[in-house]
């Protein structure tokens, strides 16, 4: 392969894989060689360089008459994940919610709107980037740190796995911000913080069994 043509490549996997980092290109989206190319300006020669290089990295698979696609989750990691980041997360708001400060509460009151706003030209990427900072502002002053690392933890796998349940059914973005305002009341009328790690806990929880029966019709 020549210079320029490695360039190329190199160009189409950075391409890819941001798209794939990001969640614009999510578990199971098939890569159309023709498309990309086009979209890049190249040949599918450098496409499928690219291609080859993000399979031996486990970023994509690829099957005969499916073609290329990306990986999917691994569906025990992910449950394992969840189920985890509900104990915890839900935990760390409670801890949390007694000293929160009213403008954290308003900034995620704010990134809810948003949220909010986002269900009419849905974008799967954007929302799951608004739902993470909703989630983060809101247990991120917990006064535990060790049990804001093993929820930062829980979320970085979550980013690692590279999935986002509002890429496969755009219904749960819906109850999602409704969940979330539910929480944000609770954190309004100073309720008990055994309530509010149960709200937590359960929004959590809602969105595992939505991706469960996803995958399980």
């Amino acid at each position: 392969m020549n210079s320029t043509a490695k360039s190329k490549s190199q160009i189409a996997y950075h391409w890819i894989k941001a798209r794939i980092d990001d969640g614009t290109f999510s578990p199971g989206y098939r890569l159309v060689f023709g498309q990309i190319a086009q979209e890049l300006g190249v040949s599918t020669v450098p496409v499928r360089e690219a291609v080859r290089r993000l399979e031996a990295e486990g970023l994509v698979t690829y099957e005969h008459n499916i073609g290329a696609q990306v990986a999917m989750v691994d569906e025990s990691d992910y449950q394992h994940t969840m189920q985890t980041l509900a104990l915890v997360e839900g935990y760390a708001a409670a801890l949390a919610a007694p000293s929160l400060p009213g403008e954290v509460l308003d900034e995620a009151k704010g990134l809810n709107a948003e949220l909010t706003a986002c269900l009419d030209n849905f974008e799967p990427s954007r929302f799951t980037a608004l739902n993470r900072d909703f989630h983060r502002v809101l247990f991120g002053t917990c006064p535990n740190p060790q049990v804001l690392d093993l929820v930062n933890r829980g979320w970085n796998r979550l980013a690692g796995l590279r999935t986002s349940t509002f890429s496969f059914v755009p219904g749960r973005a819906h109850e999602s911000v409704q969940e979330h305002q539910k929480i944000l009341d609770l954190f309004d009328r100073n309720a008990p913080a055994g309530e509010i790690e149960l709200a937590v806990r359960e929004h959590r929880l809602t969105t595992l069994e939505t991706f469960l029966a996803w995958r399980h019709p």
